[in-house]
Formats: C-alpha cells, sequence, structure tokens
C-alpha cells in the first residue's frame, strides 16, 4: 500500500527526480555494455564507467541526501518525496540498478573472456608454476605493504579509506576459557595494480589481487584461528554543500585543502560486500556507521568493475576496442598550416570537437607563449589533461616575460589536488593565479590572447563548451569558436575583469552570464517564442545540453509548449522536465544521446520568427549553473557558422543509432531504425564534413 502510494505521488508531480533520473541515464550507459555490436573491451569499458559513475553518484547526490538527514534539515525532492521516503525509493533503486550490472557481466560479458584472448581467474585456478609465481609477487610485493588493524577493547576503531578495497578477518581466540571474535582490517594498498597478470601461451591471465591475499592471508594472523575472510567496499559522503563557507574573505585555497582531508572521514553512505559476510563484522560496521541494509549491496562477483579499466587498456588489446577516426579540418578553417594569427583576423572559426582537433587551440597558445608580439595571456582553467600542454604553453609565456592571467578553478570535483598543484607551478613562475571566486564555481571555458601588431593591439579569443584538456577533447564532443571580432573581444575582457576584479559591466552584447542575468535571459528567449506563437507567427526551441534541472526554465518551457512552441530538447543526462504530458508539456519532445562520445556541448536554438539566435558554451539549465557558477553562454552571430551549428542539431535530432526517447514517465525507449529509414549515427556521420554544409530547418 505504502509502495502504491509513494509511485502515485512521484507520478502526479509535473517534474522528475534529478536522482531517480540520473540513475536512468547510468541504465543507458549501461545498455552500451549490453550491446553484442561493440566489441567485448569497448563493452568492457562502459561497464568500467558505469562503476565510476555509481561512485561518484553515491559520494555526491547520495552524499547531499544524507547531508539533510545527519543535519536534520527538511528536503523535498521534485518527485514530492520528503527526505526519508525518497532515501528508500533512491537505494531500492540503486539495489536494482547494481543487480542489473552485474546479472550483465556475469552472464553477458564473463562468458566472452576466454575466447578473447583473457582469463579473470582466482588462484586455485593457476597452475602450480602459476601458483609459484603468485606466491613470490605476494612475498615481494604486496606483503609488504598489508597493515593489520585490529579492533577490540584495546584498539580504536581504524579510519578506512574510502573506496579501497578492505578484508575484514574475524578471528577467535580463547580468553579464560571462553572464545572472544574480534575483527582485523587490512586495507589493499591503492598504488598497486588491481590484478596481477600473468602470460599463459596466447592468454592473459588476470588474477585479482584481493584473491591473492585471500590465498596467503594467514600470514598476517598466525597462530590465531580465523573465523572468516570479507572483502568490503565503502563509499563515503565527498559532497560539502552545507560546509561551503560564505565568507568572502576567506583564505579559500586553504579551506579546499582543508575539505579534501574531510572527504577522507566524511560519513559512510554505502558498503558493498561479497556475497555471506560474516554477521559479526556486519552488526560492528552498521552500528559504527549508522547504516542499514538499505546501504548494503551484496555483490556475486569481482568487486568494484573499475577494475577492468586495466584489461581494456592492457597493451595485448589497444586494437581490439573502438577506434577513432581520424579529425577532420573545421568547415570554417581551410587547412592545418594556415596562420591562425593572420587568418582570425578575418575568419571566425567554430571546431567540433572531437570530429575536429583541438590542436588549433593549444598550437595557438603555444605560439603565442613564443611569439614576441604577444603581450599577455587570460584564461580560465576547470580540468586540464596529464602532462597538460596548455600548463607548459602558460609556464613558457610566462617564463618568456609575458603577463599571464590564470583563474584556476580549485572546485572542479576530484581535480581539486591537481589544479592546486598546477596553480601553484603557474604562481612560482610569476603567473598572476586566482584560485576560484570563493563560493562560485568558475566553470566557463574561455582564453584570451592580447597581441601588439604595428599600432593597434589584437586580442584574439577562445570560448567553448569543453575543458582545455587534450585527453578528453578526443572523447567528448563539444563546440568552441575562434575570433578576433572587437564585440565578442570586448565582451570577454569585461568578463575577465569581472573575475578577476570588481567589475559589474551594464551589458554584454554577445555574452549571457551567470550567476547574473542567465537563467532572465533564456527564460525571455523562450517567453519572446510562445508570444510569436500566439500571434500565429513561426516558432521553435532546440536544446542540446547535459542537464536540465532548473524549475523556473522548466516552468517556462511548460507555458511555452502550451502556447503552441514545438520544443525539442536533446539532454543527455538528468531531465527533469515531464515531455508530452497533456495540458502540460504536450509539445516537448526529449532525446537522450548516449554512445561513444560523451555530449558534452551545449547548444540553444530559438527559431525568432526566421532570424534564429543561436548560443554555446559551458552552461546547461541547472540551479547551479545559474546561481552557483561563473558560466557564460555566446551567441554565434557569423551567418555561415550560425548554420554549422543548426546542422549540428539537426543531425544531433536525425540520429537513431545513439538515441534514446524519453516518456511521460520519466522513462526512455531505444530509438530504433525503421525498415526503410537511413541509418544516422552521428559519432560517425560527423567525420564527413559533407552532412554539415547543406541549409536546413529546425522546426
Amino acid at each position: 500500500m505504502l509502495i502504491s502510494k509513494v509511485s502515485d505521488q512521484i507520478k502526479k508531480s509535473k517534474y522528475i527526480s534529478r536522482d531517480l533520473s540520473w540513475l536512468r541515464f547510468n541504465y543507458r550507459v549501461l545498455d552500451q555494455a549490453r550491446d553484442p555490436g561493440k566489441s567485448l573491451f569497448d563493452r568492457l569499458k562502459f561497464m568500467a564507467i558505469t562503476s565510476s559513475n555509481l561512485d561518484e553518484f553515491f559520494m555526491i547526490r547520495v552524499g547531499s541526501l544524507y547531508n539533510y538527514l545527519d543535519y536534520g534539515k527538511e528536503r523535498t525532492d521534485y518527485s514530492g518525496l520528503r527526505e526519508l521516503p525518497f532515501r528508500k525509493k533512491l537505494l531500492d533503486y540503486a539495489h536494482r540498478f547494481v543487480n542489473d550490472q552485474y546479472l550483465t557481466f556475469n552472464n553477458e560479458l564473463k562468458p566472452l573472456f576466454h575466447k578473447s584472448g583473457f582469463d579473470i581467474l582466482k588462484v586455485s585456478e593457476l597452475t602450480e608454476i602459476e601458483q609459484k609465481k603468485a606466491d613470490s609477487y605476494f612475498k615481494n610485493t604486496i606483503y609488504p605493504l598489508l597493515t593489520p588493524m585490529v579492533f577490540d577493547n584495546y584498539h580504536g576503531f581504524p579510519l578506512l579509506m574510502n573506496q579501497l578495497l578492505t578484508f575484514g578477518v574475524v578471528t577467535r581466540t580463547t580468553d579464560e576459557g571462553k572464545p572472544q571474535d574480534r575483527v582485523t582490517f587490512v586495507q589493499i594498498p591503492q598504488n598497486l595494480a588491481r590484478f596481477y597478470e600473468i602470460n599463459r601461451k596466447d592468454k592473459i591471465i588476470f588474477v585479482p589481487i584481493e584473491e591473492i591475499i585471500r590465498w596467503k592471508i594467514k600470514k598476517l594472523f598466525r597462530n590465531v584461528d580465523i573465523v572468516s575472510v570479507n572483502l568490503f567496499r565503502i563509499t563515503r559522503n565527498g559532497d560539502f554543500t552545507l560546509e561551503e563557507s560564505d565568507d568572502l574573505e576567506a583564505d579559500f585555497v586553504q579551506e579546499i585543502k582543508a575539505k579534501l582531508k574531510t572527504r577522507k572521514k566524511g560519513r559512510v553512505v554505502r558498503l558493498e560486500v561479497e556475497r555471506n559476510p560474516s554477521q559479526f563484522m556486519m552488526k560492528i560496521l552498521k552500528e559504527r556507521w549508522i547504516i542499514d541494509n538499505a546501504n548494503v549491496f551484496t555483490i556475486n562477483s569481482l568487486l568494484d568493475l573499475r577494475a577492468l579499466w586495466q584489461v581494456v587498456n592492457h597493451r595485448q588489446f589497444k586494437d581490439r576496442g573502438f577506434k577513432q577516426p581520424g579529425s577532420i579540418p573545421p568547415l570554417s578553417l581551410p587547412s592545418d598550416g594556415v596562420d591562425l594569427f593572420e587568418y582570425l583576423k578575418e575568419h571566425d572559426v567554430l571546431l567540433h570537437h572531437p570530429y575536429n582537433s583541438m590542436e588549433p587551440v593549444v598550437n595557438l597558445l603555444e605560439r603565442a607563449a613564443e611569439d614576441p608580439s604577444v603581450l599577455g595571456i587570460k584564461q580560465t582553467i576547470y580540468r586540464l589533461a596529464d602532462q597538460s600542454r596548455v600548463t607548459a604553453a602558460l609556464l613558457k609565456a610566462a617564463e618568456n616575460g609575458k603577463h599571464v592571467s590564470v583563474l584556476f578553478e580549485v572546485k572542479a570535483r576530484f581535480d581539486e589536488e591537481r589544479n592546486l598543484r598546477e596553480g601553484e607551478r603557474l604562481e612560482k613562475a610569476g603567473c598572476f593565479v586566482i584560485y576560484g571566486i570563493s563560493k562560485y564555481k568558475t566553470h566557463t571555458k574561455m582564453m584570451m590572447i592580447i597581441r601588439k601588431e604595428g599600432e593597434k593591439v589584437t586580442r584574439y579569443v577562445h570560448i567553448g563548451s569543453g575543458n582545455y584538456n587534450e585527453q578528453t577533447a578526443r572523447l567528448y564532443t563539444d563546440v568552441s569558436l575562434l575570433t578576433t571580432n572587437e564585440i565578442y573581444a570586448h565582451d570577454v575582457s569585461e568578463f575577465f575583469n569581472v573575475i578577476t576584479g570588481h567589475s559589474r559591466p551594464n551589458e554584454y552584447k554577445y555574452l549571457m552570464t551567470s550567476p547574473k542575468g542567465m537563467r532572465h535571459q533564456l527564460m525571455e528567449l523562450i517567453r519572446h517564442e510562445a508570444r510569436n506563437a500566439k500571434k500565429g507567427l513561426k516558432s521553435g526551441i532546440v536544446v542540446k545540453i547535459n542537464s536540465l534541472e532548473d524549475r523556473e526554465i522548466i516552468d517556462e518551457l511548460y507555458k511555452a509548449s502550451k502556447a503552441g512552441v514545438p520544443i525539442k530538447l536533446i539532454v543527455r543526462g538528468i531531465c527533469c522536465l515531464r515531455p508530452g504530458r497533456e495540458d502540460l508539456s504536450e509539445n516537448i519532445t526529449v532525446k537522450s544521446i548516449v554512445g561513444e562520445y560523451l555530449e558534452h556541448s551545449r547548444l540553444y536554438y530559438f527559431h525568432n520568427n526566421g532570424d534564429p539566435k543561436v548560443y554555446s558554451g559551458s552552461a546547461d539549465m541547472m540551479v547551479r549553473s545559474f546561481d552557483r557558477r561563473i558560466e557564460a553562454l555566446f551567441l554565434i552571430a557569423n551567418a555561415e557558422l550560425k548554420r554549422e551549428a543548426i546542422n549540428i542539431l539537426y543531425y544531433n535530432l536525425l540520429d537513431n543509432q545513439n538515441s534514446y526517447i524519453m516518456r511521460e514517465d520519466g522513462t526512455y525507449i531505444k530509438r530504433r531504425t525503421g525498415a526503410s529509414e537511413e541509418v544516422v549515427d552521428i559519432h560517425k556521420l560527423f567525420y564527413n564534413k559533407a552532412c554539415s554544409t547543406e541549409q536546413v530547418e529546425l522546426v
């Protein structure tokens, strides 16, 4: 009866729960692992991604929910549920996902290992010679790194690290004639490869190191009776929302460093444990961490499927997965050999990654670092690649005496330590470094190069939706603009003055920015389409984003739908809007594209009675994007580039190979190709530049 009441309440809400919507997104990622048309190694890659996605979900989203529960704060989800019933609904759904995840791994993927040239085996499945190799590896490498930590009346409960595999070993001794059980924890070092690799003729054998440790566990417990050996893994709360400082004068770098430490001590929100664990141990863990069965996930296979990356990335299998085509030249940039400093004086360039390489941007920055005519470089940085060429270029520019200003976002989740480290390197080289804007996260992506050319100064601007990360630029779809247009240059200069100083410009001509104004400006563009529809004029909205969650924007889209505006939304992940509901959103459709590349680009199209306005940039339609982040959307003003951006949206709408259609109840169905329908796979199609040259209508 209670379950039925909760379900009815969720169905009645005109909004979809953000967290339940996210779990449905991870199901779409899991769907890639289930696809028999992909190679096994690509399927394993997606399986590993679902696991890392779920880790972040528990750390941040479930962690956020527990902030409310633990701090006694009220929260009503978009579904209409309060904290406790929503916790039950969310964790029930998470259990269902994990069950489906492991059914896929055990029943669909594992049977394919052997014929694909590898196996994941336990020690008992090794030959005698292989066992000797594993024994030697344990003695020489693993054993010296293991530290048993007992918990009893004389030893306090140890600090167990977030997301590390841990053995809970229950032992029994007899004290004064009475059997005494106690538990000792052994954490597996994170700096060891997850699998010990053995070459067996034409196969690679991957042996989980936890199985080697289990095999030799008695080496750590000499002359002690072992009752049970239990492998488990915990996930701690990594969300600091309620602890964020409102003190604008705080030493922000030190604050972030302190919070990185508390992440290691955050409350436990999930316990993954292998089958049939010791009830003695489980009672201790549940009481210690104030969790119940809803937080406990029993795993009947390999714990922590992120380990599969070691298989996917193995040198022997590097050619067995997805083969990325070579990038093609941008439509607006005729050849690789062009001098960008000269070309950009007369032309704007639109880049569509990964189909267009990020090289023009990185090369321009590297040239600027060496060019004696360049006076300065300003840049925002959110996430960087390992051995970043961007950082190297900025360091070189500073060494060459140029003014370099960099805004490093130290709240880029899970990249905080790297950004702090890289920021400190730039500071030492003489760069002017700003570590974020206190309570706001700087998520915008922009760069400006100031170059003296004769009697004038030219400002070269790059602004886009993606990070300055050469590695992810090959895996994420993004859109960016290179230009010397004075209107962009003026707006970006003003914007840099805002985020590095105290300037408050009245108005930008080509930019929309947050936290000031973006939500209102987008709502006004939506209202304008509604007014046109009511007048009988042509109208339409097409938006491609990562997430749609802001209630005010959703309500405005509902009003526009009622006014007769056709609205087509391409939302990769979270979507809290209900499409196709009678008398609410009948004119709204939602699709999600999930495939080989992570759809990261944002594009906003408003018909404007035949004179479309098209924007791109860093912002999604989320509360955090409008209220708690520094974001920017830029108008694509050039007619040719605007047409190219519209074509990108057009083919996204046509895609029938990577697309899922959202239904009114919040569920998704895979888009299927009709018998006479042409196959459209945008992750292949966009490598053919001819597909983006024609004039099209979106609505």
